[in-house]
């Protein structure tokens, strides 16, 4: 009972040989295979290097901007601009708290790809934290901090608070997270209330959805 496979495994054990010598003796005969292999071999390991230390880098460049937007969030300068409605795009806005997620990040105006370095964004032309209407945040899911890595985990209850140069303000999630499309900007419209909206990638790593979070004022 046993012949039968033996005998049909030794012609192929016999191609795979035959093929790895025939490969390894047209490398030996010829230099530009051995370049191109070597080639490929490099750009292989440099683009997996890459992939790995990309996000490292901005967890990095994220954590010294904290730090310095954590002392301009509470200066008499920024308080100002805060009180003027006119904070320019990049500085600090709010700190953003998620105790059940263990997030605590100060967020800037603007959801540019520069002012988004800082890890979160306040999404201009949404109200300021505390305002009638719906305050709008955008955050970062797998890189600069990452802040929002898991939005996917808040249930209906849990707390948000964010504080800012003049106050203090806390939001409770009222519906489960939900994804939309990249294009449905109705998730930032203004609604009746005092309203917070968290938005971030979905899923991880793509851009191709959004996942939301939808709180009310206390």
């Amino acid at each position: 009972m046993t012949d039968t496979p033996l005998a049909t495994e030794q012609p192929k054990d016999r191609r795979f040989r035959d093929g790895s010598r025939f490969l390894i003796d047209t490398l030996r005969s010829r230099p530009i295979a051995r370049r191109m292999l070597s080639g490929f071999s490099i750009i292989t390991a440099v683009v997996a290097i890459g992939m790995l230390a990309y996000p490292l880098y901005t967890n990095y460049m994220q954590d010294r901007l904290q730090s310095k937007l954590a002392i301009q969030l509470h200066s008499a300068e920024n308080k100002a601009a805060y009180e003027s409605g006119h904070t320019p795009e990049g500085d600090a806005l709010t700190r953003l708290v998620i105790p059940t997620l263990q997030v605590d990040t100060v967020v800037v105006e603007g959801t540019g790809a520069s002012a988004l370095r800082a890890g979160a964004g306040h999404y201009p032309n949404t109200p300021l934290p505390g305002e009638d209407g719906n305050v709008a945040i955008a955050g970062h899911r797998t890189t600069y901090g990452k802040p929002f890595a898991n939005l996917d985990r808040m249930r209906v209850g849990e707390e948000i608070v964010l504080e800012t140069p003049i106050g203090r303000h806390v939001y409770r999630v009222t519906r489960e997270p939900f994804v939309v499309s990249n294009t449905d900007f109705t998730v930032i419209a203004q609604t009746p209330g005092k309203s917070l909206t968290l938005t971030t990638c979905h899923p991880k790593g793509s851009a191709r959805q959004r996942l939301i979070i939808r709180a009310e004022m206390q």
